[in-house]
C-alpha cells in the first residue's frame, strides 16, 4: 500500500509567512512536514520556491488557486509556475457567487471544471475542489457537494475538508466512502473549531484514515489549523504527533 504523506496547508501560517516566509518554511520541515499546499506565494517567484523547497526537502502536496486562474490568458501561466515549483494539484479552494446561488448554477460549475481537468490532462495536473460549509447545504433539496461530485469528471479531487463539512452538518465519511479513490487529497481540521488539535474533538479520525489509505487512494493529508488561541507552531507539532498516533 502505498504511503500517505503529511503536509501542511500555508494558510495555516499565513501570517508567519507574510513576516518571514524562509523562516516559516524551515521550521514546518524542522517539526516534520513531509510538504506543503500553497494558498498564496508572498510575491515568490516559482523559482524561488522551487530553490527552497528543496533547501527543506519538502514537496508540494497541491496549491489553492482561485477558478479565474484557470480560465483563459491566465490558464498557461498558472500550469507553468505551478510545473515549475512541482505541483500537479490545483485545487479550487471556493466558487464565485455566481456558481454556487441556485442548483442551475453548481451544475454550470460542475461543467466548467469538467473543461479545466480535461485541458489540464496533457500536463499531468488534476484540478480538484474544497468545501467549505455552502457546499452542504441544500438547494432545491439536493446538497451540492453531492450534485457537484455526482456529475464531476473522475480525475477531479474531491478534497474534502473534514471540519468545514461537519460545521455545514455534512458527514465527510459517508462522502469518502460514497466517492471512491476520489480523495487523493483531504484537509484535516479538527471539530469544533475550538479544539485545540488535531485528536482531540469530536471527528472518527481512525475512520476516516481507514477509509483514505483503502479505497480512498489518499495521496497527502493535509492539516489546516485556524484556531488562533493557541501557540501556532506548538499546536502543528502536536497536530501531527496526534495524527501519527491515531494512525498507528
Amino acid at each position: 500500500m502505498k504511503k500517505t504523506h503529511i503536509a501542511l496547508q500555508l494558510y495555516s501560517v499565513r501570517e508567519e509567512c507574510a513576516k518571514d516566509f524562509e523562516g516559516t518554511i524551515k521550521e514546518i520541515s524542522q517539526i516534520g512536514y513531509e510538504g506543503v499546499e500553497f494558498a498564496g506565494y508572498h510575491g515568490k517567484t516559482a523559482k524561488e520556491i522551487k530553490k527552497l523547497l528543496e533547501k527543506y526537502n519538502l514537496k508540494v502536496a497541491g496549491s489553492h488557486i482561485p477558478l479565474n486562474s484557470l480560465l483563459n490568458d491566465e490558464f498557461e501561466r498558472t500550469v507553468e509556475f505551478n510545473s515549475i515549483i512541482g505541483n500537479k494539484y490545483l485545487i479550487i479552494p471556493s466558487l464565485p457567487e455566481e456558481y454556487t446561488n441556485t442548483k442551475e448554477d453548481w451544475l454550470r460549475a460542475v461543467e466548467l471544471i469538467n473543461e479545466i481537468s480535461l485541458r489540464l490532462k496533457p500536463y499531468g495536473m488534476k484540478v480538484g475542489y474544497h468545501n467549505h460549509a455552502v457546499e452542504f447545504q441544500k438547494i432545491d433539496d439536493e446538497i451540492p457537494w453531492y450534485m457537484f461530485f455526482d456529475r464531476a469528471d473522475k480525475d477531479v479531487i474531491m478534497q474534502i475538508d473534514v471540519g468545514n463539512a461537519l460545521n455545514g452538518n455534512g458527514d465527510p465519511i459517508y462522502a469518502l466512502k460514497k466517492y471512491k479513490e476520489r480523495a487523493i487529497t483531504i484537509h484535516l481540521k479538527e471539530y469544533p473549531f475550538s479544539a485545540r488539535a488535531i485528536g482531540e474533538g469530536l471527528v472518527n479520525w481512525k475512520e476516516i484514515f481507514d477509509i483514505c489509505e483503502s479505497s480512498g487512494k489518499t495521496e497527502w493529508y493535509i492539516v489546516e489549523y485556524e484556531n488562533k488561541n493557541f501557540p501556532i507552531m506548538d499546536i502543528l507539532k502536536l497536530c501531527l504527533e496526534n495524527i501519527i498516533k491515531i494512525k498507528g
